[in-house]
């Protein structure tokens, strides 16, 4: 059964699956970068600096934190009561292969805006120390930043899937998709390295995507930038980093030592 009868069953892996998701593609992120290559290619990274063990640990317990949220989210919304009212569906033939396809994509943008706008309301200053505070105790993010919010927030984060539920139909297949590449971005987005080629800023597609230096100059100086996926509500809205391009350019063309 794709979503276990047993409440207490169905939170554990909803839990277990969130944890893995991370432990993997964060850990993966981190053993390559901050491990393996951290002597070859520091001179490239976003802020040479790099954050200290506490950092680390405390992202890695506030992610766990995270997860047990996702999971009661995920309890209220797939339980046996409410599941039935949910927009999921089990067949591809139910609604063809192009909006099964193309539902990914549409995940994506209605993801986006959400972040975008819910970002931005985090940020006023009544609500900031309450919602966005923890995440932006790293100001020199790493993999193991992408999930680290305190609990206000982790619960604005997870309304995604409560639209996502009552709004978008999605298959099951599509869902774990989107929840793998979502994790994944959000690993890219804290990464600490860009990987967006020398002309990212100005090309044609990449200068739509929401870089990691986008997002590293985010936590560095508390404001712009608000965009997950993409860059368009942040050149649209006017609060893309007025200095992105110069500080593209200069880090794509740092001399190594």
């Amino acid at each position: 059964m794709l979503f276990p009868e047993n409440i207490s069953y169905l939170f554990s892996v909803i839990f277990t699956a969130s944890l893995i998701r991370y432990v993997v593609i964060a850990g993966l992120a981190f053993l390559i970068y901050y491990i393996g290559l951290k002597n070859k290619v520091s001179y490239k990274k976003i802020q040479l600096k790099f954050p200290k063990a506490t950092d680390y640990q405390r992202e890695i317990l506030y992610s766990l934190l995270t997860f047990l949220i996702f999971g009661i989210v995920g309890i209220i919304l797939y339980n046996p009561i409410v599941r039935p009212y949910t927009l999921t569906y089990y067949k591809i033939s139910d609604y063809g292969w192009p909006y099964f396809v193309g539902s990914f994509f549409l995940t994506l943008f209605i993801h986006d805006t959400y972040f975008y706008w819910m970002h931005r309301l985090m940020h006023h200053p009544t609500l900031f120390k309450y919602f966005h505070k923890v995440h932006h105790q790293s100001t020199n993010p790493s993999p193991w930043t992408s999930f680290s919010f305190q609990p206000l927030e982790g619960f604005v984060e997870a309304g995604i899937f409560v639209v996502f539920a009552f709004v978008l139909p999605l298959h099951p297949i599509i869902m774990l998709s989107f929840l793998v590449f979502m994790t994944a971005y959000n690993v890219y987005g804290h990464l600490g390295w860009e990987w967006l080629p020398k002309d990212g800023h100005k090309h044609w597609f990449w200068k739509w995507l929401n870089s990691s230096l986008m997002h590293n100059q985010h936590h560095h100086y508390f404001k712009n930038n608000y965009g997950l996926y993409f860059s368009f509500w942040d050149r649209a809205m006017g609060t893309l980093d007025k200095n992105y391009e110069k500080e593209f350019i200069a880090l794509k063309e740092r001399p190594k030592p």
